[in-house]
């Protein structure tokens, strides 16, 4: 006996729909599969940065946080046979560190230098700042001979600025130039725990009644020579 499923239809007989032969259905195609994005995997920048001061170098990493850049200090990659700081401005000097550095290590430079400008002595202590008062001075000293030039000197004429040049050269040679400049005025004696050099006895006129060596690191930051000369390179390179 043969199961329905078998059954076939007889001359002049109409099978019941469930029976009838159906139509093969074309194959389907497969949905599309949802690829995951790519993600372009950029080599890494290396700039090798001319300095021994590690919050230097973290002030540099804060205002240029560009992708895949990687910032090191010179000391980090190895020997490092600082230049003689010979120019007669800071961008002269700045040059001077990022041209050795780029030579050195074959890598993309960055290079600052910095000073005190006092317009009652004509500009200085200027390229010499951290030489004021002789090639192994300390900060102290070189403060002490900062007041010593200025003792004669009313309050109304002790405007200075500290002043600030980042030199930036890349792999290929190019060069970039940022400077910024605090201004302010030379008080009669130091005061405040932070900071280094001449902080103690400058008064910026960002802050009235509160000397750079009273700021905290971010305020300072935000008011500082480095960090305005940083913000024009961090624009000059965006621009590029």
């Amino acid at each position: 006996m043969s199961s329905s499923s078998d059954r076939t239809s007889q001359p002049g007989e109409t099978l019941p729909p469930e029976f009838a032969s159906q139509p093969e259905r074309a194959p389907q195609p497969e949905p599309p599969t949802q690829s995951a994005p790519v993600v372009e995997h950029l080599p890494e920048k290396i700039v090798v940065v001319a300095t021994r001061n590690p919050g230097k170098l973290a002030e540099i990493r804060a205002t240029l946080p560009f992708p895949h850049w990687r910032f090191v200090s010179s000391v980090e990659l190895g020997d490092w046979p600082e230049p003689e700081e010979s120019g007669l401005t800071f961008e002269e000097n700045a040059h001077i560190k990022a041209l050795t550095a780029r030579e050195r290590f074959g890598l993309a430079a960055l290079a600052d230098d910095s000073g005190l400008e006092v317009d009652a002595l004509d500009g200085e202590p200027g390229v010499y700042s951290s030489r004021y008062a002789g090639p192994c001075a300390s900060d102290a000293e070189n403060n002490s001979r900062l007041l010593l030039a200025l003792a004669g000197v009313p309050d109304a004429e002790r405007s200075a600025r500290f002043r600030c040049v980042m030199v930036f050269i890349d792999e290929d040679g190019s060069e970039f130039v940022g400077t910024g400049a605090c201004e302010g005025h030379i008080e009669r004696e130091p005061r405040g725990a932070h900071g280094f050099g001449y902080d103690p006895l400058f008064q910026p006129d960002a802050t009235p009644g509160r000397r750079m060596a009273e700021l905290g690191t971010a305020e300072k930051n935000a008011i500082s020579h480095r960090g305005a000369a940083l913000r024009a390179l961090r624009d000059l390179l965006e621009r590029t």
